[in-house]
């Protein structure tokens, strides 16, 4: 194991020994002994950048089930490195608002485990070449957040919102499972390296639009894009911190790291582009329409988060778009700089607005627009970092926010320009979404700042507010003042950590010598549009009780998460009407069910690949064969004819005793014992269970129950007889008989040659037949406990009413 290995289960490490200090220090907050593992992380991580800089790629395999090609081979490169440092950076800063938003009187225990199992879950996504192991940790983050988003567990709203999310995302992790193994199955590798050397054998092959389908439904699950954003606003009952790493650089963006690992896979697939790109803008308007609507605060970023996430995807869509259509390199790197640049850029601003919303709802106890407002001056420090990041957000200079948003809005236009041929017709759909998108943005920008800072104190909230502890503050005037940086200084990023990630998702080695700058002439058309998002915003913005009376049209019972949970609601209940539909209580139904695939899979079988017999080596029958043959035939029809549960049991004990005759025919002594033995012991077993069942039986007075009795018991019997004659006329391997002859003696130094297999050569198999017999027994004794249990009860009852 390497050091990138252990930076990857560091967490995972930390959390063990995190559990154990709770046991025992309960009165220390953990996210001091928490904070540091993230801190170590991150600073090793940025040990790489001058390697990754200089185009150089670090790679490191560890063998794991290299059998079936799942190996723990972790890859370095501009784009994974920008992830694993979004991941530990923000989450060292998560860990930190925590220890003052979090009191000792929770279950810090529970909490700080799985924060450290998401971020190794995370890291483990980002920084893997396998596809195999990378759904391995990418179902670890669906598992964990679902921990994290449940920590509250006794909110009903809390466990209704792990469950969606983990119900949503697991079946895109799923289907993400089998777009991989497609993959794998067409180019020969489930390595990510190994695939972008096969893209030719991708684009041939026709399971690749299967596979892009599959795919996307992964990334589009985890990232919360149109139309399976529903899960992403519930999980909004996770404490704030959880809120932030999740929706900032963790959770959300995982599916933006996928589509942006696989373009240089499928960006010559029209399928791969169309989804993208038309996704996430549609996506990006209609989650920043939305947000408008929403009265919670953490409401209104989550759909911000979504409408965020959707203008990432669209950019990552245009870039790929730009490959298929043959359109200039130039404009495919604006697009996918632009992507880097605003996930770096969310990641800042998204996460510190995460984090002074919880500081208003901790100090002021609330988080509801229409109880807050007027905060402006009990608060100074909480309304300036907000005012610097929600501007960030809406896309407004001098902020990072800016930059990025800019160069999203010249990509969007520029795409009239270029020549993309048939699709010149419907260009103009991309930036008529992306400025709406964007006016939007601005509202519920502008709405967060006014609607908690300015306005009349309403006095209704149910602490009295005042400015946060400077614990609480550290970490968004931190992503602030980076807001600020990026802002002012965007270029110490470019050369170092945006174009290393954009080469990496262009699959070029071409340096790109991206400057960033916050001026760009009076031509550019991109600032005009800025310009008219502003205008028409503020209008909106000023004009807000005019219009939004349209979302009283949108009623609950026409959305799509009233179509999640009535999906769910007559889901439940039709798996219970099938459920109910064949199970029956009845032993014999199940019988039958197992019976009747039997011999309906064994006919198919022999339908298509035929029976073949062969019985030129079989053994002469001789005429004592033949007596006990004609022995267990008249006993079974006795049994069939008979009323008597007596006579049936004798007759079957005659079969057994019958069947050890033919062992000693066949000089198998050992087993005619065991077989004789086991008769007497299960005939007397039998004779007295039988004794105390009830006489009458549901089924004995029906003539077409007996008929299929009697046709599913002829189709097993036939059945068997064909598998296993077919088995005798067919032998694909040689007999495993001949070993145990010649190693009976050499091996195990025994005479009995059933002996030594059943204790030696089959010895595992004999001890956990044993451990079957002792659960069964477990079983049974449980079962008697409860027999009694229930007899007490009732006894007790009885004495009460006596």
């Amino acid at each position: 194991m390497t050091l990138i290995h252990l930076a990857i289960i560091l967490p995972v490490l930390a959390a063990v020994v995190v559990r154990i200090i709770y046991k025992y220090y309960r009165r220390l907050h953990l996210g001091w002994f928490v904070l540091p593992v993230p801190l170590i992380i991150v600073i090793y991580l940025m040990t790489f950048i001058p390697r990754v800089s200089n185009n150089e790629v670090v790679y490191e395999t560890m063998h794991f089930m290299p059998r079936i090609g799942m190996n723990f081979d972790v890859y370095i490169d501009g784009l994974g490195l920008l992830f694993a440092i979004l991941i530990s950076g923000i989450g060292a800063l998560v860990v930190l608002y925590s220890i003052g938003y979090l009191s000792r009187e929770e279950h810090l225990g529970n909490f700080y485990v799985y924060l450290l199992i998401f971020m190794t879950a995370m890291l483990g996504v980002v920084l893997n070449d396998n596809v195999i192991m990378l759904y391995l940790f990418w179902e670890l983050t669906s598992i964990s957040s679902f921990l994290l988003i449940a920590f509250w567990h006794t909110r009903e709203r809390s466990l209704y919102g792990a469950q969606k999310s983990m119900l949503i995302t697991m079946f895109g992790g799923f289907m993400m499972l089998g777009g991989f193994l497609l993959l794998q199955n067409i180019t020969g590798t489930a390595s990510i390296r190994g695939m972008l050397e096969s893209v030719a054998l991708i684009q041939e092959s026709p399971l690749t639009p299967f596979a892009i389908v599959l795919i996307l439904l992964g990334a589009f699950t985890k990232s919360a894009q149109f139309p399976f954003y529903v899960w992403l606003p519930d999980a909004m009952e996770a404490p704030t911190p959880v809120s932030a790493y999740l929706h900032s650089a963790t959770m959300v963006k995982a599916g933006i790291y996928l589509v942006a690992r696989l373009t240089p896979l499928f960006a010559f697939s029209e399928t791969w582009v169309w989804i993208i790109l038309l996704g996430g803008l549609i996506t990006m308007t209609w989650a920043s329409f939305n947000a408008i609507s929403k009265d919670d605060l953490k409401a209104v970023l989550a759909f911000s988060t979504v409408s965020q996430l959707g203008l990432i995807m669209s950019l990552l869509g245009l870039g790929a778009l730009s490959v298929l259509t043959g359109a200039n390199e130039a404009h495919f790197s604006v697009a996918v700089v632009a992507a880097v640049f605003h996930l770096i850029n969310h990641a800042t601003f998204k996460g510190a607005l995460f984090m002074l919303t919880g500081i208003v709802d901790h100090e002021a106890g609330t988080r509801s627009l229409r109880k807050l407002g007027g905060l402006l001056t009990v608060m100074p420090i909480s309304f300036t970092l907000t005012v610097i990041t929600a501007l960030s957000m809406a896309g407004l200079p001098p902020f990072n926010g800016f930059l990025s948003k800019e160069l999203f809005l010249e990509a969007m236009i520029d795409v009239r320009e270029a020549d993309f041929g048939s699709l010149a017709s419907v260009s103009f759909i991309f930036p008529l979404l992306a400025i709406v998108g964007s006016i939007f943005t601005f509202v519920y920008s502008i709405l967060l700042i006014y609607g908690v800072f300015f306005g009349k104190r309403t006095y209704d909230t149910p602490k009295e507010p005042h400015e946060a502890p400077a614990l609480m503050l550290i970490s968004p005037i931190f992503l602030s003042v980076l807001v600020l940086l990026f802002g002012f200084f965007p270029n110490i990023l470019s050369g170092t950590i945006i174009d290393p990630a954009a080469m990496s998702i262009m699959a070029s080695d071409t340096p790109l010598g991206t400057h960033l700058y916050m001026w760009h002439g009076f031509n550019n058309p991109a600032l005009w549009a800025t310009v008219a998002v502003v205008i028409i915003g503020a209008l909106l913005f000023y004009f807000k009780d005019k219009w939004t009376f349209i979302y009283d049209y949108h009623k609950e019972r026409f959305t799509l998460n009233h179509l999640y949970d009535q999906g769910l609601i007559y889901s439940r209940l039709g798996s219970h009407k099938v459920t109910d539909s064949y199970m029956s209580g009845f032993l014999r139904s199940y019988l039958a069910y197992i019976f009747l695939f039997f011999i309906i899979m064994g006919a198919l079988t022999f339908l298509n690949t035929g029976i073949q017999l062969d019985f030129s080596n079989l053994a002469p029958v001789g005429i004592q064969e033949i007596i006990v043959a004609i022995i267990i035939l008249v006993s079974l029809a006795v049994i069939l004819a008979t009323k008597s549960r007596l006579v049936s049991i004798i007759m079957l004990g005659a079969i057994g005793f019958a069947m050890s005759l033919f062992f000693v025919f066949f000089r198998s002594a050992d087993l005619a014992l065991t077989q004789l033995a086991i008769e007497t012991v299960t005939t007397a077993l039998f004779l007295v269970c039988f004794y105390h069942l009830p006489k009458r039986s549901r089924h004995e007075e029906r003539v077409r129950f007996k008929m299929t009795n009697f046709l599913i018991a002829v189709g097993v019997g036939v059945m068997a007889i064909l598998l296993g004659l077919s088995a005798y006329s067919n032998r694909l391997f040689d007999s495993i008989s001949q070993f145990h002859i010649d190693n009976v003696y050499e091996l195990a130094a025994g005479g009995n040659m059933v002996n030594v297999i059943l204790v030696d050569f089959r010895g595992f198999d004999t001890l956990f037949e044993t451990l079957v017999f002792g659960i069964a027994g477990v079983g049974i004794y449980g079962l008697m406990k409860l027999r009694l249990n229930r007899k007490d009860e009732q006894d007790e009852t009885h004495a009460k009413k006596d």
